[in-house]
């Protein structure tokens, strides 16, 4: 694949403040607009910067993580939140939070919201990373030159006369 200059250069300069507003739309979004669902959007659409700029290579090393680790660890954090107040005898999502003291930062509230937040921002990047392994490991045969023969391929079989 040929890669651009332009774009490669680009995308390595976006990406640490867009994964920074990712985290900042995640950490504020039971406030305010935002959310685990928008922060999660929106590093992965960090993500796929990297990946037009440089291909499936440059996204697994951005991320080391597999995938499907991602997906199921969020799924699992946003379950518990959902459910574990249940075993202790209050309602589905029953609302909890605390605040810690941070020596340079000040105060920080932690919520169940926050929790829930990043359990989804988790899905929503562990499955656009999905798509990437799914559908980026290889360019299709058209951008490589190749022609496809047969149903589908956009082109005529040749009849006999």
């Amino acid at each position: 694949m040929k890669r651009s200059v332009i774009v490669d250069v680009t995308a390595r300069l976006i990406l640490p403040s867009a994964l920074l507003f990712a985290l900042h739309l995640l950490l504020s979004g039971h406030d305010r607009p935002g959310g685990g669902f928008v922060g999660g959007l929106v590093a992965g659409a960090t993500i796929a910067l990297i990946f037009v700029a440089g291909g499936m290579e440059d996204v697994r090393s951005v991320v080391p993580v597999r995938p499907w680790t991602i997906l199921g660890g969020g799924l699992a954090v946003a379950a518990s939140v959902a459910t574990v107040p249940i075993l202790l005898g209050n309602p589905v999502m029953d609302n909890w939070k605390f605040s810690i003291d941070l020596p340079l930062l000040g105060e920080a509230k932690i919520s169940s919201a926050l929790v829930f937040d990043i359990g989804v921002a988790a899905v929503v990047i562990g499955t656009i990373f999905m798509v990437f392994e799914a559908f980026g490991d290889e360019d299709p045969p058209e951008f490589r030159g190749e022609v496809r023969q047969g149903p589908g391929s956009g082109q005529r079989p040749e009849v006999e006369s």
